[in-house]
């Protein structure tokens, strides 16, 4: 039966698969409520998962085919973790086959993906279950242990006594559900610069469509994707069939609350997913990680149908977008018109914002992925983009090494023969 509002409380084992079930059907419209695990460095230190992530099971979305598009509008996101761990990580080439994030072993013994067991607390905890060795493919060159108000505003870092105390009930603290099988990274424990206040501002990290190829969550984007290609591990892809990612794994600060993501539909039934939510993050994560936590994500899904997309399509909040990239105001356009009349000019264009997300191995690649992909969408020369984006938007960067947006004011001509101009008034109003 087909599902007005689904709760999800079930997650991969770090791959997003085509061929592995999916919940529902959900109905064209319908609701999705997730409890979410937090990414990057619990699944890091668990070898037992197969990416970088423990994303939520994906959700069949009815009627959806490849070709079509998908409307995530996020109705909330709430922090539910009370304390969170992370940091610089270091990776440890004798626990590994090629990639840290997907090919675990134990040097010891010779297992790939071992079961492991907790021994205490701190970077040695983790154990082979066979050997008993400890397992680190990663550890922490620069950590820290955070902790927020119950009003989600402010986190701050904790000493060393505190971050110990935490560890000794990890799983608590970071609430992990029972049903999820990383290993709390606050075991570590990690106190490197205790007493920094940040502002929370929570989004997620993981949201979109499951690719069309068997491929791990965290490396579901053009920059991790890059790893994959011609890897020594089962999950090794080629140039061509990276291109059939989706380009979920954004870490872009503007998908929160409010905002709508458009995703591409690159499988029957779409495959929507969603993890690694973010308390916090700057523009880059330029640290390799953030204060990753567990929450629960409210989404509203809508098709498209038959707007093929390349990757995902942001419509931010206003406050998120650059200076220039916000709506034209009465009084600007009031002005702008007297200056047009005293130059004869008869008429100008009406805009709204958009931003296109771009992927690659590196910033400058992932600029041309996004810049390509504006152009394509909106039926410009990549020239008139790069304008654009020069003179009412901005460059900005998601995450390194290689996620960008293309965000600009586009014509609403444009916006209209590309299917998405109702999404950009819903945002930003009638322009």
């Amino acid at each position: 039966m087909t599902a007005k509002r689904l709760v999800v409380t079930t997650y991969t084992d770090g791959i997003l698969d085509p061929g592995a079930p999916m919940l529902g059907p959900l109905k064209n419209g319908g609701i999705i409520e997730a409890n979410t695990m937090p990414g990057c460095w619990g699944p890091m230190i668990t070898p037992q998962l197969r990416g970088g992530h423990e994303v939520t099971q994906p959700v069949f979305v009815e009627n959806a085919e490849a070709g079509d598009a998908a409307v995530i509008r996020i109705r909330d996101i709430k922090v539910a973790s009370i304390a969170a761990a992370s940091g610089v990580d270091r990776m440890m080439g004798d626990y590994f086959n090629g990639d840290p994030y997907v090919a675990k072993k134990c040097p010891q013994c010779g297992a790939m993906r071992p079961e492991t067991t907790i021994e205490g607390i701190g970077q040695e905890a983790v154990r082979c279950i066979n050997c008993g060795t400890t397992l680190k493919p990663f550890q922490f060159e620069h950590g820290y242990t955070a902790t927020f108000d119950k009003a989600g505003k402010v986190s701050i870092t904790v000493d060393r006594k505190t971050a110990e105390l935490i560890a000794k009930d990890a799983r608590n603290y970071a609430k992990l559900s029972e049903s999820c099988r990383q290993h709390p990274i606050l075991l570590f424990a990690p106190h490197d610069m205790p007493g920094v206040i940040s502002r929370m501002r929570p989004f997620m990290g993981q949201l979109g469509t499951t690719p069309s190829i068997p491929m791990p969550d965290s490396h579901n984007a053009g920059d991790f994707g890059v790893f994959l290609v011609g890897a020594p591990h089962e999950y090794a892809l080629t140039s061509e069939q990276l291109e059939q990612r989706t380009d979920g794994h954004m870490d872009i600060d503007a998908a929160r609350k409010g905002a709508i993501v458009v995703a591409p539909v690159k499988v029957p039934g779409a495959g929507i997913y969603m993890g690694d939510m973010h308390a916090l993050q700057g523009d880059g994560e330029i640290a390799g990680h953030t204060i990753d936590v567990a929450g629960i994500v409210t989404l509203q899904v809508n098709l498209i149908k038959g707007r093929t997309l390349e990757g995902p399509v942001l419509f931010p909040l206003a406050e998120d977008l650059p200076y220039l990239a916000r709506p034209i105001t009465a009084a600007e356009r009031k002005r702008a018109l007297a200056l047009a009349k005293k130059w004869g000019i008869r008429r100008l264009e009406e805009t709204a914002p958009i931003s296109v997300v771009g992927t690659g191995a590196d910033l400058n690649k992932a600029t041309e992925c996004g810049l390509q992909r504006a152009a394509k969408l909106l039926d410009m020369s990549v020239g008139e983009v790069r304008n654009r984006a020069t003179i009412t938007g901005a460059i900005e960067i998601g995450r390194l090494p290689g996620v960008v947006q293309v965000t600009f004011l586009a014509p609403l001509d444009k916006l209209k023969s590309a299917g998405l101009l109702p999404l950009a008034r819903e945002q930003y109003g009638k322009g």
